[in-house]
């Protein structure tokens, strides 16, 4: 069942002009998964076999994403392991962009956890995310006599949509200047900007299906996973999202080791001829998940494989995409903190074994090309630029060893034949786990990366 609601919000000022970007900073550098499709890849190429740690720092917090603007500063949404108001304060961080030191923090109300993980960067140089008090928050970066300071520039209040437990998981803006946004319990709502008003509509989608992934927009709608189901939507001329198709697929009996929650852990993946052909997602098959490719237009099927060959049976990583193909890495068995996972797992626990591979896509199936035995630890970046996924992980698995004692590498595979070409030690955990978090890679070629201890510059 959906219903549609609306209300006007006053707000600050209004938003610089779009163009196609609709509001979201420099590509590659600027939302979670790469671009607005999801492809977990970037125009700029790595460090590579070159590689080196230039700096690093110790931001006192995990910082889940980190973004570059076009002034070239890093800023990431952290939290903050000890802060006002008691400890995990979610919390805007600023960078020095040679040094890697803190330059500059704004703590946030407390909320869901996933609100501060999937923010963007818009074209102003703005983070865009969700606090806890149940507003969408644009926060701004300048220079004072005292040193950098970060603000809140604009608010606009969405708590109107939030029930008691409910929490923004998801942000994105779209090609016509809109912000999606999606909360915990299955609320999906747009906002418009229109002068000092701000018209927001929103829809619900049946109950109990809860959202614990990002938002995947393109031209014409978005993509959005619910631990249920996937759905096409777009927004109608007045605004409000609407249903184009609905896909169930297998959820599994429940939470599998090394996904947050019960359901797919992946957020979907527009990919193909013009960027959004097809839409992929992994199930959560008990035995085996599934590759599912769409059609991103009518959800007809292109394709239902076996994600996984020899790797860990299961993922909370979105797909990384480039052209006509798909690399997707396992997750089966990663250790979270048990704050962040919801639902008992079956089974209890597993060794992270890890594991990745290509699946290439064609209109007339899916074929698998490599599967290699990498055991990336962090949300992975594919370069357009120099055809190398670059990511942090660990040496080969050992039974029993526990995951979060041992050397972490910056590691860079080939894209074209999932072989390795530069495996550098960068830390040891516990200090440098990595915990799946999600880095950026500039311009010039340096790989920001977070683990849960510090703040890594990563060089060629």
């Amino acid at each position: 069942m959906v219903c549609g609601l609306a209300l006007v919000a006053a707000a600050g000022p209004a938003s610089a002009t779009r163009g196609p970007t609709s509001g979201v900073g420099p590509d590659g550098t600027s939302l979670m998964h790469g671009d607005l499709f999801s492809t977990d890849s970037t125009p700029h190429r790595g460090p590579g076999r070159t590689a080196r740690l230039a700096a690093s720092s110790v931001p006192g917090g995990a910082c889940a994403a980190t973004f570059v603007g076009r002034d070239g500063l890093p800023v990431s949404l952290c939290t903050d392991y000890v802060g006002p108001g008691g400890v995990a304060v979610p919390t805007v961080t600023l960078f020095d962009p040679n040094s890697a030191s803190v330059t500059a923090r704004l703590p946030l109300t407390k909320g869901g956890l996933l609100g501060g993980v999937y923010g963007y960067l818009d074209d102003r140089d703005r983070v865009v995310v969700a606090d806890g008090s149940g507003a969408i928050l644009r926060v701004a970066h300048r220079r004072t006599g005292v040193g950098w300071q970060l603000y809140v520039a604009e608010r606009t209040v969405v708590r109107q949509y939030l029930s008691p437990g409910n929490a923004v998981t998801g942000l994105a803006p779209d090609w016509q200047g809109r912000v999606w946004f999606a909360t915990t319990h299955g609320t999906v709502g747009t906002v418009t900007y229109r002068g000092p008003q701000r018209i927001i509509r929103a829809m619900k989608l049946p109950a109990g299906e809860d959202l614990g992934n990002g938002l995947t927009i393109r031209p014409s709608g978005a993509s959005i996973l619910t631990t249920h189901a996937l759905y096409e939507m777009k927004a109608a001329a007045d605004g409000v999202p609407r249903v184009v198709w609905r896909r169930a697929y297998d959820r599994g009996p429940a939470r599998k080791p090394g996904q947050l929650t019960w359901g797919s852990g992946t957020t979907p993946t527009y990919f193909g001829a013009g960027g959004d052909r097809w839409v992929a997602i992994v199930d959560n098959a008990a035995r085996r998940p599934h590759l599912l490719v769409y059609r991103s237009d009518d959800g007809s099927s292109v394709c239902r494989m076996p994600a996984f060959a020899t790797s860990g049976q299961g993922t909370e990583n979105s797909p990384m995409a480039r052209g006509d193909s798909l690399v997707i890495g396992s997750t089966y068995g990663y250790q979270y903190p048990p704050m962040a996972v919801t639902g008992r797992s079956i089974p209890a626990d597993a060794g992270f074994q890890g594991g990745s591979t290509r699946i290439d896509v064609t209109e007339n199936g899916c074929r698998r090309v490599w599967e290699n035995g990498d055991r990336i630890a962090t949300l992975p970046k594919l370069s357009r630029a120099d055809g190398l996924i670059h990511a942090l992980g660990y040496g080969p698995y050992v039974r029993g060893r526990p995951q979060q004692l041992g050397p972490v590498y910056y590691i860079a595979t080939d894209f074209a034949t999932g072989a390795r070409v530069t495996t550098l030690r960068v830390g040891d955990a516990p200090l440098d786990e990595p915990m799946e978090l999600t880095g950026t890679i500039a311009s010039g070629g340096t790989l920001w990366q977070a683990t849960v201890g510090r703040m890594l510059k990563i060089t060629p």
